[in-house]
């Protein structure tokens, strides 16, 4: 949306940070069964601007599991409202943290098939 943007249409890079954090964090919290706080973004990298008007579309990844913490591949992906193709226009690796209700680290519960 135009509030979203710069006076030049591009999307600020926060607001679509923002959008892969949510993506993240709901990985997180369904694979850690319950809350999963950010507590760093790593490899941030912006290949093209998204602009006003522009389709978005994120995927999230779980790549590692430790004894409180996942990381989390994401990638942001945009399309011109009137066009087929997309195109990557930033990843990062997000790192979260399972903790209880008391807000400190607990541990992620072995994966279930």
């Amino acid at each position: 949306m135009p509030a979203d943007a710069n006076p030049y249409g591009d999307i600020f890079g926060g607001w679509l940070m923002g959008q892969m954090d949510l993506a993240a964090g709901s990985v997180a919290s369904r694979r850690s069964g319950g809350r999963a706080v950010t507590i760093a973004a790593d490899a941030m990298k912006f290949h093209m601007p998204v602009v006003v008007g522009d389709e978005v579309s994120v995927y999230a990844e779980l790549i590692a599991v430790g004894r409180t913490s996942m990381t989390i591949e994401v990638e942001a992906w945009r399309r011109a409202r009137h066009s087929n193709e997309s195109c990557k226009v930033t990843q990062a690796r997000f790192i979260f943290v399972a903790v209880g209700d008391d807000r400190k680290p607990r541990p992620v519960p072995p994966k279930t098939n």
